[in-house]
């Protein structure tokens, strides 16, 4: 008995066998653009160009120095939220000292989420405290006022205590020169 050889397929039918492909094709260009996108993009917030919310927070233990919202008036300022627990502040925290050594704006910090007050202070001392003012939130009660999703996020704060910016995700320097800098600086001359 002879084989006999299969009949190609039709032009319709070899559609059918190429879109899997093709549909795969498109999830992996749009699956490759998000991995292009770097972590920390600005995220919508509903408190931008709005004044900070009113809060007071008692300094970190050891500190003496608490943070409120009136803290945040009179010069243009960093808000960074960040936790020891936080894998990304750590990678984030290195740079924070380096822009507090440059004194180029002042950064107040919130230590979200702590279980135990005194793990924030204890972080600090082990890798640099780049914060002019620090406050405790323990129940993410100033967080959520904020918005906070994440942490570590950072607000740009301007002279007048309105929330100019707000970026989720480790500062970075590239972050740090083509965005937090030159935003800070245009509001200075403002």
């Amino acid at each position: 008995m002879r084989d006999t050889p299969a009949a190609a397929p039709s032009g319709r039918r070899r559609w059918l066998y190429l879109l899997p492909v093709g549909v795969f094709l498109v999830l992996a260009g749009i699956f490759a653009l998000q991995l292009a996108d770097p972590p920390g993009q600005v995220l919508p917030s509903e408190l931008i160009d709005r004044p900070v919310p009113e809060f007071a927070l008692e300094p970190l233990p050891g500190r003496g120095r608490p943070l409120t919202s009136e803290h945040l008036k009179g010069e243009v300022s960093l808000v960074n939220i960040f936790g020891s627990w936080c894998v990304a502040c750590v990678q984030e925290h290195p740079f924070l000292v380096d822009i507090k050594n440059t004194g180029d704006v002042p950064i107040h910090g919130i230590d979200w989420n702590e279980r135990n007050p005194e793990d924030g202070m204890k972080w600090l001392q082990r890798f640099g405290d780049p914060y002019d003012r620090a406050g405790l939130d323990p129940d993410s009660e100033v967080a959520i006022a904020f918005g906070v999703t994440g942490a570590p996020e950072t607000f740009v704060v301007d002279r007048n205590g309105v929330i100019r910016y707000k970026h989720s995700g480790p500062i970075t320097p590239t972050v740090w020169s083509k965005t937090l800098k030159p935003l800070i600086e245009d509001l200075r001359r403002q």
